[in-house]
């Protein structure tokens, strides 16, 4: 399971940012794909991103002049979430990848969580309602309609995106100013908190994460838990990268569907596919009668 995983997030993330030409021309592809968006958080500015990011598309669609609803980018979030939940986060998103291979990094002694988990860990839905949607639809710096989170706070956007144009192309770096300043200091922040805390940004701050965490409980995809045979040994949430119990696992809005859990269950009483029953034995039915 992990090296299944870790390979789909590798070849996700090369299919969504295998432009090789802007990466060496430090050029952004605007090509029709640009009009797709891709489930994970996938800068639009990053030279390699061959289709749109679904935060910065559903942004784009409410700074429009008149307030109207983004039913297109709403439907494919729907559509996702709907299907998959956060398994998008713990499998195909680019910048959970780059979050994952940090904490690999035998510094520091690691954590799954921040202190104030519980408080903090609503700090995604604050900047899913501040940035993304207030920031966007309503009055915001100067009283303009700006995309808020990519302008202000997106590390995904600096890793992926402004540091290759920056490096790649001259006349970009003499415009960079204390906006590129605060972005690469944000920037900084997350990449050492991640080499301490297993994905800081998913667990406290993404707003993409917050949107399928909603899906979690009914999506398509889920990890079946056979209550029947659990022992309640504890070693799933050991497993568990961001340290949820048995009763958590799956329906939790933090539950990124990595399946570190089910490989752990001494039981294998945790697994993707619901669990094929088997019928009783016709003879022992045929003695009861």
């Amino acid at each position: 399971m992990k090296r299944l995983r870790l390979m789909v997030q590798v070849a996700f993330s090369i299919i969504t940012n295998g432009y090789a030409y802007g990466f060496l021309q430090g050029k952004i592809y605007r090509g029709s794909l640009k009009y797709a968006c891709v489930p994970g958080l996938n800068c639009y500015s990053c030279p390699g991103a061959t289709a749109a990011c679904p935060i910065g598309a559903l942004q784009a669609l409410l700074n429009q002049r008149e307030l109207t609803v983004p039913f297109w980018a709403l439907g494919f979030l729907f559509l996702f979430g709907s299907l998959l939940g956060r398994f998008v986060c713990g499998w195909l998103c680019p910048f959970g990848l780059v979050q994952d291979l940090l904490h690999k990094i035998p510094l520091f002694r690691k954590r799954k969580r921040l202190p104030f988990h519980r408080v903090l860990k609503y700090g995604k839905y604050a900047v899913l309602i501040l940035l993304v949607g207030v920031g966007s639809a309503f009055l915001f710096s100067g009283f303009a309609k700006v995309p808020a989170f990519c302008k202000y706070l997106c590390p995904s956007g600096t890793l992926l995106g402004a540091l290759p144009l920056l490096g790649a192309n001259a006349a970009l770096r003499s415009q960079a100013g204390w906006l590129f300043s605060w972005k690469a200091a944000v920037l900084l922040a997350v990449v050492m908190l991640s080499i301490k805390v297993y994905r800081p940004f998913c667990q406290y701050l993404c707003p993409l994460g917050a949107i399928y965490g909603w899906f979690n409980r009914f999506s398509l995809v889920q990890i079946h838990w056979e209550t029947e045979q659990c022992v309640h040994c504890g070693a799933c949430q050991a497993a568990c990268p961001v340290d949820l119990s048995v009763e958590e696992i799956s329906k939790s809005p933090e539950c990124i569907r990595c399946g570190k859990c089910a490989a752990a269950c001494p039981r294998d009483c945790l697994h993707f596919f619901q669990a094929k029953r088997e019928a009783p034995d016709s003879d022992c039915w045929k003695s009861e009668g």
